[in-house]
């Protein structure tokens, strides 16, 4: 655990990531609703970048699922934003094949996010119970990994 939170504080050093509000980023979701991560206020947020084609995402969308069905009705929730030039039926194909539970919005891969900057995929950002960006992880996350930054954050915000 040591070393993933020491890698936590290394990435959102290395992005710059400044503790910023994250509420107001509105997405298109598969049914082309515009959704925005202001309603999951109040809970932890899970913000997974990922694409189809990136074999280090699928191989962390288990602890993801897991962690989002776990938690979803109390404490945290998970949101997937695909970050590819895919087309909508071809990703609606793939989230049921996966039988991905949590929300999954979509947007074209871009340099920088409201959230931070996304260097490579998976990119992981974690949003505190009051809306601020407060964690990143470039790469693999597991449940385990994040179930212990935000145990470590409790009673913190």
């Amino acid at each position: 655990m040591k070393t993933w939170l020491n890698g936590l504080v290394s990435i959102l050093m290395l992005v710059g990531c400044a503790l910023t509000h994250a509420t107001s980023y509105a997405l298109p979701d598969l049914d082309d609703r515009l959704q925005s991560l202001d309603q999951y206020r109040g809970k932890w947020v899970i913000v997974n970048y990922w694409a189809t084609w990136c074999g280090t995402c699928r191989k962390e969308l288990p602890d993801l699922i897991s962690l989002h069905e776990k938690h979803r009705d109390k404490d945290i929730v998970v949101v997937g934003i695909n970050f590819e030039e895919i087309g909508r039926q071809e990703l609606q194909a793939f989230v049921a094949a996966q039988n991905i539970p949590y929300p999954v919005l979509r947007t074209r891969p871009v340099r920088k996010t409201p959230l931070g900057p996304v260097p490579a995929l998976p990119t992981t950002y974690i949003i505190d119970p009051s809306g601020k960006t407060v964690a990143g992880e470039v790469g693999l996350v597991t449940q385990q990994n994040l179930e212990d930054y935000i145990a470590s954050q409790r009673g913190k915000n």
